[in-house]
């Protein structure tokens, strides 16, 4: 059986009081605020099957996410803290009762909490896990199985709650893997993940560079340290994508923050991302519509990013030069930059898992194409068979890239028709690749003025 990724939504990826906290003016809060930028409660969607803790943020955030909880059949719990339990949820299913049951597991306290919003309608049954438990999650997609581990939550707070916290080890039908690990402090025993080799790692950092808060949480000095003693067992490999949850305003602000992680290889991603299964994303846009900087925005979030600049050299165009050195300058220095038409391909073939390629622009590769078919751009017949050919073969490699795809290219049917032969049948060529594209991409956005406008599932 072939091995796939699971879809994992990160629904949420603030600590218990979310970042910015709502009391605080700190410099982390100030700056979350300025922006307008929030992080809600940890908590995320495997497969939309499995529901990973329910703070009372949850609602909110799957309707966010763009998501339903509606084919949910398990909810994993960690622990009954308010912010990763809020059983009011299952008021809400009492008043949309689902046509199966809906399964929540957690520790004994989860499920005492429960049991008084359980209603008459309410297709619910709850189950208490301990650590060492293996259970079977029963989906329509086939059986998951969850590992149960004990966190070490101790010294966050004296009660019984914190003490029996767990995290999760959850492998999915087809051969996936993930590591649900919030709430908790340096393991000393990862025995348990011992060649594990997970696919996706949410694992918390909560206190960044406050370090002596001598709480079952971790910070930027014993993350790493943690991270490490997951590579040493197998838990962690080279493809794992590591990304940084319950996350708090002890950190430095997110721009530092994305740095210092990046680093580590770990991700710092928004509320709603989707990890897991690699992704093609096509950015569409005119000049100077933001589809360049939407694009990079969005592969900020990863840890290992390759830029492709598919630009030919243009020798003694000094207004070119100019351009090319403004974007080189904003791109973060851990990036790699693969430039040329014809180092797309290799690239796309050569990625690895849990990384990101950047492709800006397929415009330019385009013209790369039909200048290597028809120098003086003369023979149209030549010219179209070369650009379908190599749509094709884009798509190809699209299909069989292991990494998350963001593809950035100019939309140029939208203005007047060119004036010219050449441009009128560019503008043709590039607008049947953009569609063929399309169809192998998970979304499409069109930027207008600084704007994303989602216009639409790309294989719909």
């Amino acid at each position: 059986m072939t091995r796939l990724t699971p879809e994992v939504v990160v629904l949420g990826t603030g600590a218990a009081d979310g970042w910015p906290s709502p009391f605080c003016d700190c410099l982390s809060c100030a700056d979350m605020r300025q922006r307008r930028r929030v992080r809600t409660t940890t908590s995320a969607l495997v497969d939309g099957l499995i529901l990973l803790d329910a703070g009372a943020a949850v609602p909110s955030a799957v309707a966010r996410a763009g998501r339903s909880l509606r084919e949910a059949h398990h909810v994993l719990v960690t622990h009954a803290h308010p912010d990763h339990l809020d059983p009011a949820l299952l008021l809400w299913l009492d008043w949309n009762p689902t046509p199966h049951t809906l399964h929540v597991w957690g520790p004994p306290a989860v499920a005492s909490a429960c049991r008084d919003w359980i209603g008459p309608r309410t297709p619910v049954h709850v189950h208490e896990v301990s650590p060492g438990d293996e259970i079977a999650l029963s989906t329509p997609s086939g059986t998951y199985l969850a590992r149960v581990i004990a966190a070490r939550h101790e010294g966050c707070t004296p009660d019984a709650v914190a003490a029996e916290a767990v995290l999760y080890d959850i492998a999915t039908p087809t051969g996936g893997r993930i590591l649900y690990a919030t709430d908790t402090g340096l393991l000393d025993d990862v025995a348990p993940m011992r060649d594990a080799a997970y696919d996706v790692i949410l694992v918390e950092e909560t206190f960044g560079d406050h370090v002596d808060h001598g709480t079952g949480h971790l910070d930027l000095s014993s993350l790493p340290v943690m991270l490490e003693r997951l590579r040493e067992v197998g838990a962690r490999t080279e493809s794992t994508q590591v990304v940084a949850v319950h996350l708090g305003h002890h950190n430095p602000p997110e721009a530092l923050l994305r740095d210092r992680l990046a680093s580590m290889g770990v991700r710092l991603v928004d509320d709603g991302t989707v990890v897991g299964a690699p992704r093609r994303e096509l950015i569409l846009g005119g000049a100077r519509s933001g589809k360049s900087r939407e694009a990079e925005r969005r592969a900020l979030s990863f840890a290992d990013v390759t830029y492709v600049a598919t630009a030919a050299e243009r020798p003694g165009d000094d207004e070119w030069a100019a351009r090319v050195e403004a974007h080189r300058a904003r791109r973060p220095s851990h990036w790699r930059t693969a430039e040329g038409p014809e180092s797309l391909l290799p690239v796309l073939r050569g990625a690895r898992p849990g990384t990101a390629v950047l492709v800006d622009c397929l415009t330019l590769w385009l013209t790369g194409v039909l200048d290597a078919a028809s120098p003086d751009w003369e023979d149209a017949a030549a010219l179209a068979v070369a650009a379908q050919d190599a749509t094709k073969e884009l798509i190809d490699a699209l299909s069989a890239c292991a990494a998350t795809v963001i593809l950035v290219s100019n939309e140029v049917g939208m203005g007047v028709v060119p004036a010219t032969r050449a441009g009128r049948l560019f503008a043709d060529l590039l607008g049947r690749a953009h569609q063929e594209i399309a169809t192998a991409c998970d979304t499409v956005t069109l930027m207008v003025a600084g704007r994303a406008v989602e216009i639409g599932d790309g294989r719909g």
